[in-house]
């Protein structure tokens, strides 16, 4: 299977999201294993984006095994620098539900209230917090707000 080819500002974003990110795959002295492989499929599969770390000092090595994971898993590779390959593949559609529409339900949450006189024992509270809803630092109940995106990026979308 041929790899993704990803434009420079996708590769960019990609890099990006994958800054943070730990190794989620290791390549030991054997090299590329057809165990090693099917690892890195399970990963791409779960994540879509993942860092993989080579333990050879051979660099050309290292990038042989970049492009043959990129080509035979059907990946976009992202970046590789040193040790560290980062590679992308879309996620694949997971199977629903019938009830596609379903909220997480309400759930329960105990809250501390402390009182302002020294000596008081604090009161617990009980407090019932719906799937739109969020419980803040001070104990209250509010809305969610949905994500914003920033003015360059719906500009571009």
């Amino acid at each position: 299977m041929p790899q993704i080819q990803l434009t420079p500002a996708q590769r960019r974003e990609h890099r990006a999201e994958a800054h943070h990110l730990d190794p989620v795959v290791l390549i030991g002295g054997d090299g590329l294993t057809p165990a090693v492989q099917k690892e890195v499929d399970l990963a791409l599969n779960a994540h879509g984006l993942i860092k993989v770390r080579v333990f050879s000092d051979d660099r050309a090595g290292r990038e042989q095994i970049y492009q043959t994971l990129a080509d035979e898993l059907n990946a976009a590779p992202v970046q590789h620098i040193g040790k560290l390959l980062v590679l992308w593949r879309p996620q694949p559609e997971k199977e629903r539900p019938e009830n596609e529409d379903r909220m997480p339900g309400p759930r329960d949450v105990k809250v501390l209230k402390y009182s302002k006189r020294a000596g008081h024992k604090p009161e617990v509270k009980t407090l019932r917090v719906l799937g739109n809803q969020r419980l803040t630092a001070g104990g209250q109940v509010k809305r969610a707000k949905p994500k914003q995106t920033s003015i360059k990026k719906r500009q571009s979308d």
